[in-house]
């Protein structure tokens, strides 16, 4: 029985379905990796040429037509997923990887709000709850919102989803229309252009630079917006950079929002706890005028280690929030009632999350001290800390000294160019990361995923012991390369 040949020979067979296309994969080195690194070459173009698979019934032969929308063919995976997914199967398959690709705190969640959750199970609480989250929840996090951010809301003004990726989806896909301008500086979460595009919209990057600590100059914001400009994505603490907004900054970039009747601001605010002294946080909602054009997004995977429970939020004006709350109850509904009893517990924590959190984020700052000392000893490496970076003048930028989260975005651009005996040229950040998982055994996301492909991100999400191993595996694998740019 004759298939319709297509453009790979590779084939998975399931039942007696024979699907001649299967994603396929970019050899890099020893490892594999998604085909987006390509930027989807050799996908089908958008509804342009259909796709067969041969379906064998007993007697008959069909021809199904399995293209993808345009939509979906817009996006691109995400890169820190496919790494991270890619270290894993190293890890299951008995090679010694060193994982530091994931934003995923190394800590169990705290033992209060783990057995939170055990007794909703053991007390029945296993039902569906209402689709905009229990009251108690969302009469918890007004409270939060009040007390940490001082941010008043009711709690009809308050969305609980199924963490908080999904609060910031179905706000962009509430508020942006079809050619409507989603404004996002870069270095970018990776998923805020993806959304951006799912939602029909389109994302316009505004680049910062390392030597202003990656924050958004409020002069080319200004220059950039349009009447087309629907959304802003502010993130502070920043993942990929680590950066905090400094208040007097949000608070000029406030005044320039404040001219654009359609402009809305999308302030992720998820780490929002994992914050290093001298910095402070503040919510951009909390600006004067700004709070009927923010929409806040926040939840308990970072500060509180809770990574699989999936819980996040969005709170801000009901118009809005209840446009959310309508995707939601036709997308996933309510969130996990277990989980939300564990949120529940996780804001009763005290402020900030009392102890159990200010433990875990002095466990990041070591960390993060670690690195920046090790790193800072390499030739060609450059990153935002006042000791490292070379500003034009004498006076550092606002916020320079401003960090949180729990990564580093190092610029190792220098390293561009060089030769790596029996791996060949190393490129841009996509190749060296590449390389250094090849050669050292450590994931790190290339900065070119995140719009800066001069830098790369390495997350001390995990114990001093595993950073202080992969410092020396990464300088180990450096050696051989010299530096083909002077910094």
């Amino acid at each position: 029985m004759a298939a319709t040949s297509l453009p790979t020979s590779n084939t998975f067979t399931a039942a007696r379905v024979q699907f001649k296309n299967p994603p396929q994969t970019a050899s890099l080195g020893s490892v594999s990796f998604p085909s987006h690194y390509r930027h989807n070459k050799g996908l089908v173009e958008s509804g342009k040429r259909a796709q067969a698979v041969t379906v064998m019934a007993s007697s008959s032969e069909m021809q199904v037509d399995v293209s993808l929308s345009p939509r979906v063919n817009s996006v691109k995976p995400s890169k820190t997923v496919a790494i991270t997914d890619q270290a894993t199967a190293l890890v299951q398959a008995g090679v010694p990887v060193i994982r530091l690709a994931a934003g995923e705190p190394d800590f169990d969640t705290p033992a209060v709000i783990a057995e939170a959750g055990i007794n909703a199970i053991r007390e029945g609480f296993t039902r569906y709850t209402p689709n905009a989250g229990t009251m108690e929840l969302r009469s918890a996090i007004c409270h939060k919102l009040k007390e940490e951010n001082g941010i008043s809301y009711t709690p009809d003004q308050i969305l609980v989803s199924n963490g908080a990726k999904q609060s910031i989806l179905q706000a962009v896909i509430a508020v942006c229309s079809p050619g409507d301008e989603v404004i996002i500086p870069a270095p970018f979460w990776v998923s805020y252009p993806e959304i951006a595009r799912l939602a029909d919209a389109t994302p316009v990057i505004l680049p910062t630079k390392i030597s202003e600590n990656f924050l958004l100059d409020p002069k080319l914001l200004e220059s950039k917006l349009t009447e087309k400009s629907r959304l802003m994505i502010l993130c502070s603490p920043s993942n990929p950079t680590g950066s905090v907004y400094p208040k007097e900054l949000l608070e000029q970039i406030a005044k320039i929002v404040a001219k654009h009747p359609r402009l809305l601001v999308l302030s992720d605010e998820i780490y929002e706890h994992i914050i290093y002294a001298p910095a402070t946080h503040t919510s951009f909602a909390s600006l004067p005028g700004m709070r009927e054009r923010t929409l806040t997004v926040n939840g308990f995977s970072k500060a509180f280690a809770m990574t699989g429970w999936r819980l996040g939020y969005i709170a801000g004006p009901k118009h809005f929030v209840a446009a959310c709350n309508k995707i939601q109850s036709q997308f996933t509904s309510g969130a996990s009632s277990i989980s939300q009893k564990a949120g529940v517990a996780a804001l009763g924590l005290g402020y900030a999350g009392g102890e159990a959190v200010s433990t875990m984020v002095k466990a990041f700052k070591e960390r993060r001290d670690f690195l920046v000392k090790s790193f800072g000893e390499l030739d060609g490496v450059k990153m935002s800390e006042p000791q490292h970076v070379h500003t034009p003048q004498s006076t550092p930028p606002a916020g320079h000294q401003q960090m949180g989260a729990f990564y580093l975005f190092m610029d190792f651009s220098s390293y561009y160019g060089s030769e790596a005996e029996g791996f060949g040229k190393i490129k841009n950040s996509e190749s060296l990361c590449r390389y250094l998982l090849d050669k050292a055994q450590v994931a790190l996301v290339p900065g070119d995923a995140f719009g800066d492909d001069t830098c790369i991100r390495i997350s001390y999400a995990d114990s001093l012991t595993t950073l202080q191993a992969a410092v020396e595996r990464i300088k180990k694998a450096l050696v051989p390369l010299r530096p083909a740019v002077p910094v």
